[in-house]
């Protein structure tokens, strides 16, 4: 489509705002929680998850804020599929940090070694899935075999980081438990959003 014939819809003005402000928002964030920091390794760590998960989103957000402004094309629709790729990807490093980080903030507790070797064992399975070329990021038509079976093993390595959440608790006081809750909202949007993304 041609960006000199594309006029720019409200829907797609409101879904390039969001993502732009999405991304400055966790861009500010991860920011602050290194200037903030002090040394203290939990706040880093903290940092770099959210710039982990800024930078994985930013390759497909800004392709998709691209479509919205300017209309669809060949090269959007291939940066799309490749920023797909990265944010699976980063999506998945994400929830090995979240790993760290109850290391971190429950260092009395002790994750039970089968949880830990679930988490790592399908994290590494899903990163080279997502490597194979089998995949076709970049087609229309994907691969559905192989998405069931990468989005199947990022969902064990969900249930491995919900059940050390759920091991600690509400320990400390610090209210984590409900990262349980958060977790599993968070992998169906992202099950929406990754379905959605390359239509």
């Amino acid at each position: 489509m041609s960006k000199n014939n594309y006029k720019i819809k409200m829907p797609d003005l409101m879904e390039a705002v969001f993502d732009a402000c999405y991304l400055i928002f966790d861009l500010i964030a991860g920011i602050l929680f290194f200037v903030y920091s002090k040394g203290n390794p939990l706040f880093i760590l903290y940092g770099v998850l959210t710039l982990t998960l800024c930078g994985g989103d930013a390759f497909h957000l800004v392709p998709r804020i691209k479509r919205a402004v300017y209309g669809t094309n060949d090269k959007i629709k291939r940066q799309l599929g490749i920023g797909l790729q990265v944010s699976s990807i980063t999506m998945t490093v994400f929830y090995i940090i979240l790993l760290f980080i109850w290391k971190l903030t429950f260092p009395t507790l002790t994750a039970p070694l089968w949880i830990e070797a679930m988490i790592w064992i399908s994290a590494i399975i899903r990163i080279v899935v997502c490597f194979l070329p089998q995949n076709n990021w970049t087609s229309e038509e994907g691969n559905r075999k192989l998405s069931l079976i990468r989005n199947a093993v990022f969902a064990v390595t969900g249930i491995g980081v919900i059940l050390l959440y759920a091991i600690s608790g509400n320990m400390y006081d610090l209210h984590l438990n409900c990262m349980v809750a958060a977790i599993i909202i968070s992998y169906f949007v992202w099950l929406l959003y990754s379905s959605y993304i390359v239509v």
